[in-house]
């Protein structure tokens, strides 16, 4: 019996797992593949060897945009993380009823608004005649105003102010419903023992909302890395290759320039990278709450 309802539930599963493989399995086996040769997509494929690998880390283009999606870890994962921890703690303890199902569904609004249209209007908002550089002229401070998209030193930090906004609003809601979850009784023994907000904030909230914690690092971090629709729409990469991360450039080494090979092998050192970062925090997210 155990063995017919363990068929049923694989037949039932099968379906998925074939689209898995062909669309998610298939297309991995082949950018390894094809990391290892020089190919334009179209003629014959010439062995190469590690020799892509190898211009990854040599062309300093190149292995700047890893570096550059290390920077948007900070803004997209860390800086969501630690506000939405915040934020969620006040909504939790202040907001209640239809209050804070308005705030909750005002802060989420940005996941449910493509990508894509988030960078245009982004893009307006930042540019030298847009919003924020009206705002700052009004409180008066004009010498601050610039294209802020399009400034070398500004661009990078632009895109991840654009990050925070998608993202604050996924990690607030996650980390409040785990708040939610929280047992009252051990703040009431907290502040029977005299503790203040803080004390309870550092001492009972975090460590019991380590996995959700661990989700929304790993949610975010994962956008960071492979961050594509918001950069290309607002900066395409530029101004020069200041904000260039690995997903323009594989678009860019694929499409525009035909070197299939070099773009797969960025392509995998870029889901290395990925593995390397996300597994610790799902162990150890893991381990805290075992």
């Amino acid at each position: 019996m155990v063995r017919r309802e363990t068929f049923v539930g694989w037949l039932f599963a099968l379906p998925a797992l074939l689209v898995y493989a062909v669309f998610v399995l298939l297309p991995f086996v082949l950018s390894i593949k094809y990391s290892f040769y020089r190919w334009n997509g179209i003629g014959p494929m010439t062995w190469v060897g590690t020799r892509n690998y190898e211009t990854v880390l040599e062309v300093p283009d190149l292995l700047g945009t890893i570096s550059n999606a290390f920077q948007l870890v900070v803004y997209f994962s860390f800086v969501p993380v630690t506000l939405g921890l915040a934020v969620a703690s006040i909504m939790h303890r202040v907001a209640s009823g239809r209050l804070g199902s308005v705030a909750r569904t005002v802060l989420f609004l940005p996941q449910v608004i493509p990508l894509v249209a988030a960078g245009i209007i982004w893009g307006w908002l930042l540019a030298l005649p847009g919003l924020i550089n009206q705002v700052l002229k009004v409180v008066g401070l004009g010498a601050y105003t610039r294209a802020w998209l399009g400034d070398f030193d500004w661009a990078l930090p632009a895109v991840g102010f654009i990050g925070i906004w998608v993202l604050l609003g996924f990690c607030t809601v996650l980390l409040w419903t785990g708040m939610t979850k929280l047992d009252p009784a051990l703040y009431e023994s907290a502040r029977i023992d005299g503790a203040g907000w803080f004390t309870e904030f550092v001492r009972i909230t975090i460590p019991l909302l380590r996995h959700e914690i661990g989700v929304c690092l790993t949610v975010t971090i994962i956008a960071a890395l492979a961050a594509f629709d918001i950069v290309y729409v607002s900066t395409a990469g530029g101004p020069g290759n200041s904000t260039a991360v690995p997903g323009i450039q594989i678009y860019i080494l694929a499409f525009t320039q035909q070197r299939i090979g070099l773009a797969s092998a960025l392509a995998v050192m870029l889901m290395v990278l990925v593995l390397i970062v996300v597994i610790p925090i799902q162990r150890l997210s893991r381990e805290t709450t075992a």
